[in-house]
């Protein structure tokens, strides 16, 4: 194979470290079979580039591809998919490592890592990921520089100070064309398994659903109001109205999809506020009751609860009005009322019989809602995250028996009995509370702030929440859950090393409070950078967004950039007009960084003499260019500038990589 086919030791030194870094941000989500197929592709390429093996004839290349495509059969039950499709890619990556031949073959496979690069912020796109990256792309790019025959091509640490240095220069346009270029939609769509959504709510709950995210630490949103932050006692997010029982669960029905908007009236002041919703997967929106949205794409459904057309697949924000003491629905459509009665033909025999002897007893349905309030609190009801297990009759076991549980219990057991009553009702699924953060002003509320309560309707009041967990452990409600759970000690106990248990600790408190306030500024101001951010950010700016001035910035921009780029690199005001003295300059600096400085009044001659001494390996180059210099420019004789140049690059290759610190 000729020198200029063949693929340089540093260029495939860079693309194996570079196929380390990038797979490494995959590991969380990759089989790990993957791992096994690197390294024996990685050990085989090394053996032939040692001429010890042989590269892989057509019937193993086919045999390895196959192998892979089973492998990912196998591990993700699909060949279609985000998560097969990486897999899949990944594995292209590593294998073309043996099939790469010539410098063609070398290219295709950079290429193809940056591209394996992108792809992981489908799963990570924090802001820690996003500095990572630049790791992997600037072993790509040493790699490709490493493909060039040249001095500076051989040697690992050089090429890489290059590649950085390139990476750093094209930054500012990077910024540029961020700011500036329109936001486009993707051009594909991926479908996400099942098995791998996000966690959080899902469009039905049972007790244990609420329970099993209370016990994950995971983002589910941060909300920054207008103003005053509320109480956590107030900060009731609503996300789903589930308004069908079958027995075991709660459930959302379709009706909400097809009726009429919802009938609401707008009362006191509102709260105006901005959330920043992690990935879930699902098509809801969080929000105070009773919100607004400008967001496109975005309706109010008629039971309250704000529904994308689209599920949240990335980072979304958007801005939110919300009125909390807005009157809602007074004169709801019969269909409304009829789903808000509805129960299961039999079962909880013992509930019934108590929804009927309340009526009995309390007549009005305000003061029946308060005797059930009244109930929990007075009874001794317990709040924890390890109910005991409840029998086919779930809600005559933890109302009359057990009477442990979790907020779906006390929500799912007051429903039903308000039913039986003849009281329409229904449980409202979401988030309550959240951690304040002082450093940025805003609220973030996770998994573990799941929560359910109740609304009821009732004349002349419309649709009326009430929380009766906050009978039962009123610390949950107004300081979280972590001291609602304070004597179980059942906390997080399944993450033993999150911050989040070690609060008390004012130092790792702060700590995690500053870097959670980074994040949000890069979800808010990077993430949350798209088309309407966008335009609002020009127009600010520019004062008009069309065609014209998007064209204008852009070129303008980048041509102010590419300038004063271009100033920087070549430096002309420091530029010697003549073209031996320069020339000199260059081989005064060289030796300089090699620990040989030019002392004041010292002749060429001597100061090569002297580096000479000094750098005895290099000591005939270090003569060449001096006794070329001194013909040049003071024997008179004819000599081109590009001889003495050529000979200070002969004198630069044969200086070792590795610089001295320069001694006076």
């Amino acid at each position: 194979m000729s020198r200029m086919t063949s693929i340089p030791r540093v260029s495939l030194t860079w693309l194996l470290v570079a196929q380390v870094l990038v797979i490494i941000p995959h590991l969380t989500h990759l089989p790990l079979w993957i791992i096994g197929l690197w390294l024996g592709s990685a050990a085989w390429r090394i053996q032939i580039f040692r001429m010890r093996a042989r590269y892989p004839n057509a019937w193993a290349k086919g045999a390895l591809m196959l192998a892979a495509a089973v492998g990912v059969f196998l591990s993700r039950g699909s060949l279609i998919g985000l998560d097969a499709g990486v897999v899949l890619l990944i594995s292209a990556f590593v294998l073309k490592l043996l099939e790469m031949r010539t410098r063609r073959d070398a290219l295709v496979l950079i290429f193809l890592g940056f591209f394996v690069v992108v792809t992981a912020y489908l799963f990570d796109d924090s802001m820690l990921m996003a500095f990572y990256s630049l790791l992997p792309v600037t072993a790509l790019l040493a790699a490709l520089i490493g493909l060039q025959q040249s001095s500076l091509a051989a040697q690992p640490w050089p090429t890489a100070r290059l590649a950085g240095g390139l990476l750093l220069q094209a930054l500012p346009v990077m910024v540029l064309l961020f700011v500036f270029f329109p936001r486009l939609g993707p051009l594909w769509s991926l479908p996400v398994p099942n098995d791998k959504a996000t966690t959080g709510l899902s469009d039905s709950m049972a007790p244990a659903d609420i329970a099993e995210l209370s016990r994950s630490a995971a983002l589910a949103f941060r909300a920054s109001f207008n103003g005053t932050t509320p109480p956590r006692s107030e900060l009731y997010w609503r996300a789903l109205t589930l308004d069908r029982f079958d027995g075991r669960r709660w459930s959302q029905s379709d009706y909400a999809e097809f009726a009429p908007d919802a009938q609401w009236q707008k009362q006191g002041e509102a709260l105006s506020y901005s959330i920043v919703m992690q990935p879930s997967a699902q098509r809801w929106l969080f929000a105070l009751d009773v919100a607004q949205t400008n967001l496109a794409q975005t309706r109010q459904m008629s039971d309250f609860r704000l529904q994308r057309r689209q599920p949240v697949d990335r980072s979304l924000i958007y801005q939110v009005s919300s009125w909390p003491q807005a009157l809602r629905e007074l004169q709801p459509a019969q269909q409304t009322l009829r789903r808000a009665l509805q129960l299961p033909a039999q079962g909880e025999p013992r509930s019934r019989a108590w929804a009927e002897q309340l009526k009995r007893d309390y007549p009005q349905p305000e003061q029946l809602v308060q005797a059930l309030l009244n109930h929990f609190n007075r009874e001794p009801y317990a709040y924890t995250l390890r109910p005991p297990t409840l029998g086919e009759n779930n809600i005559d076991d933890f109302l009359f028996e057990t009477r442990s549980g979790f907020c779906a219990h006390y929500a799912g057991a007051m429903t039903f009995v308000l039913r039986a009553a003849g009281i329409p009702a229904r449980v409202v699924a979401g988030y309550q509370g959240g951690e304040f953060n002082p450093a940025g002003n805003y609220v973030q509320v996770r998994q573990f702030d799941a929560h359910a309560w109740v609304e009821y309707w009732q004349a002349e009041q419309g649709w009326v929440s009430v929380d009766p967990t906050f009978q039962v452990a009123p610390e949950r409600i107004d300081m979280g859950l972590e001291e609602a759970l304070a004597g179980e000690q059942s906390f997080l106990e399944d993450s033993p090393f999150s911050p989040l248990r070690y609060r008390n600790l004012s130092w790792l408190n702060e700590l995690r409070m500053a870097w959670d306030n980074i994040n949000y500024g890069w979800q808010r101001w990077v993430l949350g950078y798209q088309s309407e951010q966008q335009l609002e950010f020009l127009k600010r700016w520019l004062g008009r967004v069309d065609a014209q001035s998007l064209v204008l910035g852009l070129v303008g921009g980048g041509g102010l950039l590419l300038g004063l780029l271009a100033l920087w690199l070549f430096k002309p005001w420091q530029r010697e007009r003549d073209v031996q003295q320069r020339l000199f300059r260059r081989f005064e600096g060289l030796l300089a960084r090699h620990g040989v400085v030019r002392q004041p009044g010292e002749g060429p001659r001597d100061y090569a003499a002297r580096a000479s001494q000094q750098l005895p390996a290099q000591a005939h180059a270090i003569a060449d260019f001096a006794a070329a210099f001194e013909a040049q420019r003071y024997a008179g004789q004819v000599l081109s500038t590009g001889q003495l140049h050529q000979r200070l690059k002969a004198l630069r290759r044969a200086l070792p990589w590795r610089f001295t610190r320069a001694q006076p």
